[in-house]
């Protein structure tokens, strides 16, 4: 993929902390902190879908478990 050069501005310390880490020494500023927002926006997007999930089940617990109560009754559970 294409990469493109872009300016961003970071405060001093995290500046520090950066050069610090031995794997964004290793693998360059560029690819750390590509990697770093590539793990950013995925996680964010998964925050994301879960929170719709959440949203569109909410108030919807005993229709669910309608629709699993057979299969849990059913299910063999382990003796404690």
């Amino acid at each position: 993929m294409a990469t493109r050069p872009i300016q961003i501005s970071i405060d001093e310390e995290l500046l520090r902390r950066l050069d610090a880490d031995p794997d964004a020494r290793q693998r360059g500023r560029s690819a750390f902190v590509r990697t770093a927002l590539r793990f950013y926006l995925e996680e964010k997007q998964r925050r994301d879908l879960e929170a719709q999930l959440g949203r569109a089940y909410q108030g919807h617990a005993d229709e669910l478990l309608g629709e699993v109560a057979d299969m849990i009754t059913d299910q063999p559970w382990p003796a404690n």
